[in-house]
């Protein structure tokens, strides 16, 4: 039987239960638990066998919320709140002493943000206290961007995926901490950099730490398919290299014909950078059910939205 439904009158049911529901939002789908609850969140842990020091997201209904767990917030965190709440962007922010260490890896800040998605948004409006969310996939295993997605995974040790539909940017949040009020980016993602600078100036770029990270998404192998899978700028070469093996291949927008291609994806065909992301995730879900040898990616250019695409797929070849 699916536990894939759109009741949220259970799902809300189940959260106050010290279940863990599978909610959509415009990123990806996340594994979502009361962060008040000591049990739900070490059962997000480890139904995603994810190690404890990684922290995990706090979503939250309203921008008022803020106050209830963070201690301060910078101007330029208050700038980019204004500007891009509720939507794909986090802030790591000094927490109160309410947030759990467990929540957090330990560390005094805590992982903010509003997702912009409708049913969650309704979801939350109607619990007393804000979801703790990470993506709603084994740990390092490829982000889940349709309810089928989080089912395959998770459908003997969840009750409930709530269907929102296909995500439409993604791939996840961008995250930003603040060092000396400065905003840093620490994890590239649905916000563009560029978009990101037009509020708050030149930003800084540290997202990869593999010791007691920020955080989430800073560790070096993530987002990966079960296929063996390799980044190229050199398509034709690549496949020239590999011709003896079943071969999948994502490219961007080139449509290349080779009968050494068993499987193929195009991005997106218009070359559109915001159409690629929102299909990155289940183009690799599709490669990595085909029996394929090997996923030959072809990286994207490397500004706006394909910075982050990239960095996914980097992170996805390690």
């Amino acid at each position: 039987m699916s536990i894939i439904s759109t009741d949220l009158s259970k799902a809300v049911e189940l959260l106050n239960n010290e279940e863990l529901v599978a909610i959509p939002t415009e990123t990806v789908y996340g594994l979502a638990g009361n962060i008040f609850s000591e049990k739900a969140v070490k059962a997000i842990f480890e139904t995603k066998e994810r190690p404890f020091f990684n922290p995990l997201i706090v979503h939250i209904p309203n921008i008022d919320y803020l106050e209830t767990i963070v201690e301060a917030v910078p101007e330029k965190a208050k700038l980019l709140a204004e500007a891009f709440w509720p939507g794909p962007i986090t802030l790591v922010l000094k927490k109160k002493s309410i947030i759990p260490d467990l929540i957090t890896g330990g560390k005094d800040t805590v992982a903010v943000r509003i997702p912009n998605h409708p049913l969650t948004l309704d979801l939350l409006s109607k619990l007393v206290f804000p979801l703790a969310a990470p993506s709603a996939n084994p740990f390092n295993r490829i982000s889940p961007t349709k309810a089928e997605h989080v089912e395959s995974y998770f459908k003997d040790k969840i009750k409930m995926v709530l269907d929102g539909g296909a995500c439409k940017s993604g791939i996840e949040s961008t995250i930003i901490g603040f060092e000396n009020g400065e905003p840093i980016i620490y994890r590239l993602g649905s916000t563009s950099i560029e978009a990101i600078e037009a509020v708050v100036g030149t930003i800084e770029i540290k997202n990869k730490k593999e010791v007691a990270p920020e955080a989430p998404g800073m560790l070096e192998r993530h987002y990966a398919p079960k296929t063996k899978t390799i980044l190229t700028t050199n398509i034709a070469e690549a496949i020239e290299t590999y011709k003896d093996l079943k071969i999948g291949l994502l490219t961007y927008n080139d449509i290349l014909n080779d009968d050494a291609i068993a499987y193929k994806i195009v991005l997106s065909e218009g070359k559109n950078l915001e159409e690629a992301a929102s299909k990155l995730y289940d183009a690799l879900h599709q490669l990595d059910q085909q029996q394929l040898d090997i996923i030959i990616a072809e990286q994207l250019p490397d500004y706006g939205l394909g910075k982050s695409i990239n960095d996914r797929l980097q992170r996805a070849t390690k």
